[in-house]
């Protein structure tokens, strides 16, 4: 089976058309919390067709508010199998860790089964999967997730052991409070809109965090030249982190 990592590479180098299908809940879905910014799809879509100039790749977001990785399979049809796609990535975890919504709670167990079945059936059409775990969650005010992390983990493994690209959302979400001050330890403030959404400062490092995932980000070191999308998407994480504490 040829490596995911090689497979994504050669599709970027053949120059042939590619069809990138986004999928997930809110979060990529991305509606109402960016408060008028682009979300990370559409930044990506920017930075694909506009950047570098692949005109004639397609990127499609079916991500579906409140949606959980076995409403996704139940549906992989439209969601995703209808696009034909070349590459397909998936966010998921938020709402499927809740123990206060749903009626039988899901175990990470199960849900890790569901991630696994995901990365299957899109292999099966083809395509490469791309899997992001969750961003963090501020538990104060969402007690009811406070697994996000197990659920996290789940995708990590998964990831591991299916050998499937990982985009490590938690983690970057989580590190982003490093050094910001006292009480922001692990609490990612200046990048979510509300407990569990992010904001366009959030969206920006997911599309960050995703593109250097998927290689968009080797032609700037490999041709010497900067990308203004993602100078612009490190600019606004820039400026969404709280000042150094204590002032330098």
């Amino acid at each position: 089976m040829t490596d995911d990592r090689t497979a994504l590479r050669g599709l970027l180098a053949s120059g042939a058309p590619v069809t990138w299908v986004c999928t997930g809940d809110s979060i990529t879905h991305g509606l109402i919390h960016t408060r008028g910014a682009r979300n990370y799809v559409e930044h990506l879509h920017e930075l694909i067709r506009g950047d570098r100039g692949r005109v004639q790749d397609t990127v499609i977001n079916t991500a579906i508010t409140g949606w959980r990785a076995d409403l996704i399979l139940d549906d992989f049809e439209r969601r995703v199998a209808h696009w034909r796609p070349d590459v397909v990535t998936l966010m998921i975890g938020t709402n499927d860790c809740t123990t206060q919504w749903l009626d039988p709670v899901i175990e990470v167990s199960a849900f890790a089964r569901s991630i696994a079945e995901f990365v299957r059936r899109v292999r099966d059409l083809g395509a490469v999967p791309v899997l992001q775990t969750p961003p963090a969650v501020d538990l104060l005010h969402a007690p009811d997730r406070a697994r996000i992390g197990d659920f996290a983990q789940a995708i990590r493994d998964v990831a591991g052991a299916e050998g499937v690209i990982l985009v490590d959302q938690h983690a970057a979400f989580t590190a982003f409070s490093a050094g910001t001050g006292p009480g922001n330890e692990d609490m990612p403030w200046g990048l979510l809109d509300d407990a569990f959404h992010p904001s366009a400062a959030g969206h920006a490092l997911l599309a960050l965090g995703l593109a250097d995932a998927l290689g968009l980000s080797d032609a700037d070191a490999a041709a010497g030249t900067g990308s203004a999308v993602l100078a612009d998407l490190s600019a606004r994480v820039a400026v969404a982190r709280h000042p150094q504490w204590p002032p330098v």
